[in-house]
């Protein structure tokens, strides 16, 4: 862009329309900072939206057809899959921001409001570190939330949310189960799972018992953590 070619784009307009933090996060959302982008506006309505639908995370509307919502966290104990959720996300943004990769971090923001969304969740320790989390990225609507939590001092002295490996440890595997070679179906087992357990487990599955037909079965053989086959 230059202003030989007329297409310069002000910021500032940018900013009155959609606010500093879309502008923020799109730049950051173009690509490694190392790297020329292509400037597109078409995209910053995508990051706005985003930052619409983590804004509502954060409020309950009293019915269906209310429009004045209301600040809403619980502090109900977490889910082992909003756990997941969560502690995944702080691994990828600690390692993006040390990488300088923001782009690949905007992106886990993204995906990862939206698990949270459609699990509905509305959890005080799940949602409050993720304001952390995105503060660097947005830091105005974060400083709002923030404040709204329930903290006095400004967002800036945070800690940053500590990983924890355990809680994306997956303690289950989804094994692809093979008749005659051919992969019909998945299950999901239990890692720890021994291989009689597991054979058990198959041949109790209605899938299983649909595939077999009453036929005689030759051969079960299951590699952990790998593949089922099963042979008629």
């Amino acid at each position: 862009m230059s202003k030989s070619m007329f297409n310069v784009v002000n910021p500032d307009k940018i900013c009155e329309e959609y606010g500093a933090d879309t502008l923020r996060l799109y730049e950051m959302f173009l690509g490694p900072v190392e790297m020329s982008k292509p400037w597109d506006t078409k995209g910053i309505d995508g990051v706005n939206r985003f930052l619409k639908k983590f804004w509502r995370l954060f409020f309950q509307e009293p019915n269906a057809n209310a429009s004045d919502s209301k600040f809403y966290l619980t502090d109900d104990e977490p889910t082992a899959e909003e756990l997941k959720i969560l502690h995944k996300l702080i691994n990828k943004v600690e390692t993006d921001i040390e990488a300088f990769s923001f782009n690949t971090s905007v992106s886990s923001f993204m995906i990862a409001v939206n698990e949270l969304s459609a699990l509905k969740c509305t959890k005080r320790s799940v949602l409050v570190p993720i304001v952390i989390l995105l503060s660097p990225f947005a830091p105005h609507i974060c400083e709002e939330l923030w404040n709204l939590s329930g903290e006095k001092m400004s967002i800036s002295y945070a800690s940053f949310p500590k990983y924890e490996e355990k809680y994306t440890t997956e303690s289950t595997f989804e094994y692809p189960v093979s008749f005659n070679g051919k992969m019909r179906f998945k299950i999901s087992l239990p890692k720890e799972l021994s291989e009689d357990m597991a054979k058990e487990a198959i041949l109790k599955s209605e899938e299983a018992v649909k595939w077999m037909e009453g036929k005689e079965i030759k051969r079960l053989i299951v590699v952990p953590g790998r593949i089922i086959n099963i042979v008629i």
